[in-house]
């Protein structure tokens, strides 16, 4: 089991050394105008004018110190300072707080909201900054952050936590994240990611505040946004929590399933983390019965009415399901799981990779063909999900091989 295991962890490391982080240093620094390119094309023109968005220079740092945390080369170091370095001193709003959810290639904003979901990133980036570099300054930027988007964007009167806000931090009409996004107040992905945001906070910042909002988090989350019936998550509701959209993202749900348990996990609360678990493994059961191809692949969307609505296989989706199902293995000790996850990384290796130009296509067909006209980099495709992926994956083989050599 060790062995096989060990070869399983050297494909990660692999991938993650030799593919993922070699494509980011090699292709994506602006060397002309600063920081990184906002997009470059599938065939690997890049998109001198496009816009540098916030989600995706918090990915690139949150990537580059996790990978450096791993293992210590000073080139990851180099590209860790730099997204920091962008961030500081391009999206950082010094009259409101906060930061602008997009700026120009030189830096000047083109889109000042404070949509919450990239406040969350920053956080989520800062506190692995801290974690892998001792910076002190991230770290409390990333508690002015959290105390901020406290102040702002928490519901007092229903809890979580709205959508977007003004530069100025005031209610405002149209807060979606993205085109394809629904217009409503609130949002399973923003919540996923202030989740996963708050836990990495945690690490660097036990305090008694944020345990108690990370705590309600999850308990909210558990509540109102995941249907404990089918394992899904509701992906749109409005304020008061009514459900506004009866669309299913397998990738979010299972996601969602190991994010929630590590954020359980972190805070070290016994009777929490057993709640978590049996809804977490209710979600990984319910991905692999409704959402899995026989080749492997997890499928984007259904509809609770329609079925299947998307059955495209995007990059991330497969990135998510490796770990969620290795996690539903890891809390369950079914050998379907390991299966799974098996199988998912199985069908990244045959269809994702991208071999001629390296890094990942956004996503293939159910056919098995890549998705044309799907970039290479833009604002939404970063290193952050395949990256942590294999991250995730070397941490957890490795904790699994110490466990089974120690009984």
């Amino acid at each position: 089991m060790n062995a096989d295991m060990q070869a399983w962890k050297q494909q990660f490391e692999d991938e993650l050394q030799h593919n993922i982080l070699r494509f980011w240093m090699t292709h994506t620094r602006d060397e002309e105008q600063g920081g990184f390119y906002g997009e470059i094309s599938p065939t690997m023109q890049v998109q001198t004018d496009a816009e540098k968005g916030l989600v995706l220079n918090a990915r690139i740092l949150w990537t580059f110190s996790s990978a450096y945390r791993l293992n210590p080369d000073p080139a990851y170091a180099d590209m860790a300072n730099r997204a920091y370095e962008v961030l500081t001193s391009q999206f950082v709003d010094a009259e409101f707080g906060g930061l602008f959810w997009a700026v120009d290639p030189i830096g000047r904003p083109t889109a000042d909201k404070k949509q919450v979901y990239g406040q969350a990133f920053v956080i989520y980036a800062l506190a692995e900054y801290n974690r892998a570099f001792g910076h002190d300054q991230a770290r409390e930027q990333a508690i002015a952050l959290f105390h901020l988007m406290e102040r702002y964007s928490y519901d007092r009167q229903y809890k979580g936590y709205v959508e977007a806000l003004s530069r100025a931090w005031e209610p405002m009409e149209e807060v979606s994240l993205s085109a394809k996004d629904m217009n409503e107040k609130k949002s399973m992905n923003t919540h996923l990611h202030v989740l996963e945001a708050y836990t990495n906070l945690y690490r660097i910042w036990p305090a008694d505040e944020l345990a108690d909002k990370l705590t309600e988090l999850i308990e909210t989350t558990i509540r109102y946004i995941i249907d404990t019936e089918t394992g899904h998550f509701h992906l749109f509701l409005d304020e008061a929590w009514t459900v506004k959209s009866d669309h299913i993202s397998y990738g979010h749900d299972i996601e969602g399933s190991w994010l929630l348990v590590e954020a359980a996990q972190v805070l070290e609360n016994p009777g929490l983390l057993e709640q978590v678990k049996t809804v977490a493994l209710k979600m990984a059961e319910a991905t692999l019965k409704e959402g899995v191809d026989p080749d492997g692949g997890l499928l984007n969307e259904a509809s609770a009415r329609d079925g299947l609505i998307d059955t495209n296989k995007d990059w991330w989706p497969q990135a998510e399901a490796v770990v969620g199902f290795f996690n539903a293995y890891q809390m369950s000790g079914d050998q379907s799981y390991l299966e799974a996850a098996r199988n998912s990384w199985s069908f990244i290796q045959q269809y994702l990779i991208d071999r001629k130009h390296g890094e990942w296509y956004w996503g293939v067909t159910r056919e098995g063909q890549p998705v044309p006209d799907a970039p290479k980099v833009s604002a939404w495709k970063c290193p952050y999900h395949n990256g942590r992926a294999c991250i995730e994956m070397i941490e957890r083989i490795d904790q699994l091989i110490t466990m089974e050599g120690s009984r």
